[in-house]
């Protein structure tokens, strides 16, 4: 860990922490983190890359981690995540184009960055999310009211549940649920934290010093931006572009255990091969026990797969 640096950068009126790893002169590579994550879920994935001759980007987005909230938090939303990835590039001097690799939610960041900023992508890799149209598929997605994504929407019942514990035990808490196969769903009288008992075990490849990290490095901002800007808008970056497609190369990376592929009409949706109608050079590979953490629960692998497309396609990354 001592391979990577720390620095903090003003972007957009706010400072942003990003660690590094790499050469300043090597191709860039940002990484873009989920929730409950930040920049430290991507460490194994930053070690490979820049050990592989690319330089590793890992800002911790607005509101997260070590990073600086906006001032008026109830506001924020993921666009404002696309132009901050958009303008940390800028600031870094970077004139190349570069490659993204996201998760989660930062996977939406990834395809509006695309669809925003055409001209910065030289690829794109997500993890759990293939791109979507924005709208199109909106009734194919139908969430329970006792989804965490439903449940997550609503403030004064999320703000009360996550406030009986301490930011540590919250986070720990999702990183167990989100482990799961199946969709994490409370019951009507039933609080999303109480899935998950105390006595819960932490999954094999996670130690308690991860989850401390996570837990002091949320300390600074608790989860007021990360809920609303990820759970509460639920705008997607670039929705404004019609006939919306994704020229870059790009990869999918999707654990076979991971419970959002038992969302209602995700699994039709990605068998059908629908995405290529929008990202006409797209690939999907399957990890048969891979969870929702996949970068994480699997580095090894997850790194040969990132580092193969990362060297396949690394012409288009120069000037």
């Amino acid at each position: 860990m001592d391979q990577i640096t720390h620095k903090f950068i003003q972007v957009n009126g706010l400072n942003l922490h990003v660690a590094e790893a790499g050469s300043e002169t090597s191709p860039p590579v940002i990484f873009l983190h989920g929730f409950p994550e930040i920049w430290y879920s991507w460490r194994h994935q930053m070690l490979a890359v820049a050990t592989a001759g690319f330089r590793a980007i890992a800002p911790d987005f607005r509101g997260y981690g070590l990073s600086d909230a906006p001032p008026e938090p109830e506001k924020a939303c993921l666009t404002d995540l696309v132009h901050d990835t958009a303008s940390l590039l800028d600031s870094l001097a970077i004139s190349s184009k570069a490659f993204v690799v996201a998760k989660d939610f930062g996977g939406w960041i990834a395809y509006g960055f695309a669809l925003l900023y055409p001209e910065k992508v030289a690829g794109i890799i997500t993890a759990n999310v293939m791109f979507m149209p924005p709208g199109a598929f909106a009734d194919h997605f139908v969430f329970p009211e006792g989804f965490y994504v439903s449940r997550w929407q609503k403030p004064e019942r999320t703000e009360a549940d996550f406030g009986r514990f301490d930011v540590k035990t919250v986070v720990r808490k999702i990183y167990i649920m989100f482990c799961g196969s199946e969709m994490p769903i409370a019951g009507e009288n039933e609080e999303i934290m109480d899935l998950v008992k105390p006595s819960a075990p932490l999954p094999s490849w996670m130690t308690e010093e991860d989850i401390a990290i996570y837990g002091t490095l949320y300390e600074k901002n608790g989860f007021r931006t990360a809920l609303q800007a990820t759970y509460r808008t639920m705008h997607m970056p670039g929705s404004e572009i019609q006939d919306p497609k994704i020229q870059a190369p790009t990869l999918v990376i999707l654990g076979e255990k991971d419970y959002l592929m038992k969302v209602p009409g995700m699994k039709e949706y990605i068998q059908s091969d629908s995405v290529k109608k929008y990202v006409p050079n797209h690939e999907t590979v399957f990890v048969p026990e891979g969870c929702h953490f996949l970068q994480e629960q699997f580095p090894d692998h997850v790194n040969e797969l990132i580092i193969a497309f990362l060297n396949r396609n690394k012409h288009v990354a120069v000037v």
